[in-house]
């Protein structure tokens, strides 16, 4: 049996602890990560850390992976006015996939529309628009609705990735 694939999709000025702390975290489950972004090469974090991209959204085939993470930080505002981007958040949603979204990461699922009675959490400043969406949203640490984990922010990272290996151990059985 092959191990799961996560798929981590994010772009420039993402949050440098809420890509790295679930890349890292999930690797350390034996878990093959994949950094897919707009461009081949490099992206930078808001603190000036630089991830290499191994993929681009456009050659993604969600059915390839298991898990889709949603860092924060200013990457997803970039991100959700890319169809390729959006696209691979409906499949997962649709297809009942574990995603996993963490401070301005739901913005792509809004953009989505799938988050529509859907219980999340964002950082504050996108509680607003996450609720026009229609979410059901909680100003809790972590939220857990069926196959979506959100957070608010990179303090929230213990329990984001605790739900997340659960998530995964339940999905996986």
């Amino acid at each position: 049996m092959k191990p799961m694939k996560a798929l981590i999709i994010s772009a420039d000025l993402f949050e440098d602890s809420e890509l790295l702390y679930p890349c890292y975290r999930l690797q350390e489950e034996g878990l093959k990560v994949d950094i897919a972004s707009l461009a081949a090469g490099k992206i930078t974090g808001k603190h000036g850390y630089e991830v290499a991209v191994n993929r681009t959204l456009r050659d993604i085939d969600p059915d390839d992976y298991g898990i889709l993470v949603l860092p924060g930080g200013k990457a997803p505002a970039a991100l959700r006015k890319e169809p390729a981007a959006v696209r691979i958040a409906q499949d997962f949603m649709l297809g009942n996939k574990p995603v996993a979204a963490i401070c301005h990461g739901p913005q792509i699922l809004i953009t989505a529309g799938v988050l529509r009675g859907r219980h999340a959490t964002c950082y504050r400043s996108v509680a607003e628009e996450l609720k026009e969406s229609g979410a059901r949203y909680e100003d809790s640490e972590v939220v857990v609705d069926g196959n979506l984990v959100t957070s608010r922010q990179p303090s929230d990272l213990p329990g984001f990735m605790r739900e997340i290996v659960s998530l995964l151990k339940k999905s996986a059985a």
